[in-house]
């Protein structure tokens, strides 16, 4: 899943993507509104996370462009207003929860997975194919009921290749779903934590590689 954090704050910025990161979700950060619409332009994400206070262009006309421009996307406006009236206004806006700061990581974090799973056509919490099980809201899985302990990057591509149905996924989309802007496409980054989590998965083989198009599991 990949998520974009608008906030101005650079400290709660990076406190918030390094959480999510550990979470297994692609996180890029924009600081300022200007720069949130230059990555909104180029990538599409499940969900935004929006400091309705920016300092250049205001959260609230970013929310409108993504409620006008990218339906899909799902927004989680963050404010210091903690007033009713203002929640209400951030909501009337098109956004699809509403967070005030203070607030606990880990309430964010639940509140941006619900969002990312209604973002792809209501994906269920617990993923099945193959024997291989994923509690997404748990960040479990298992084989054939043997707990697995994967890294966050091995949950994320187990995630994206379940949630396919059995339909092939290229190396492009993982690397674009599971990893952030900084990921260098010609890297053998899907590649080498494709092999990890085949190991962890075990015999007989659940992931199917087809040359030159992707990966699948049947």
């Amino acid at each position: 899943m990949r998520v974009l954090v608008v906030e101005d704050e650079r400290e709660l910025a990076a406190y918030v993507a390094d959480g999510l990161r550990a979470e297994a979700l692609a996180v890029d950060v924009s600081h300022d509104g200007a720069g949130a619409r230059e990555r909104l332009a180029v990538t599409e994400y499940d969900v935004v996370v929006l400091d309705r206070n920016l300092p250049d262009v205001p959260g609230d006309e970013i929310c409108r462009e993504l409620v006008s421009e990218r339906p899909r996307t799902r927004v989680l406006m963050l404010t210091a207003q903690s007033s009713v009236t203002e929640r209400v206004a951030g909501l009337n806006l098109g956004a699809d929860d509403y967070l005030v700061k203070p607030f606990d990581f880990d309430e964010l974090a639940a509140r941006v997975r619900g969002l990312a799973r209604r973002a792809v056509s209501a994906a269920p919490p617990v993923l099945e194919r193959g024997g291989v099980v994923l509690d997404v809201a748990h960040r479990a899985a298992y084989r054939d009921g043997r707990a697995l302990s994967l890294s966050p990057k091995e949950f994320g591509l187990l995630h994206a290749l379940l949630t396919a149905n059995g339909a092939v996924v290229s190396t492009e989309e993982l690397l674009e779903r599971v990893w952030d802007e900084n990921a260098d496409p010609f890297t053998s980054a899907v590649r080498v934590t494709m092999s990890k989590l085949r190991a962890k998965l075990g015999d007989p083989p659940v992931i199917t590689t087809l040359p030159g198009s992707g990966y699948r599991i049947r």
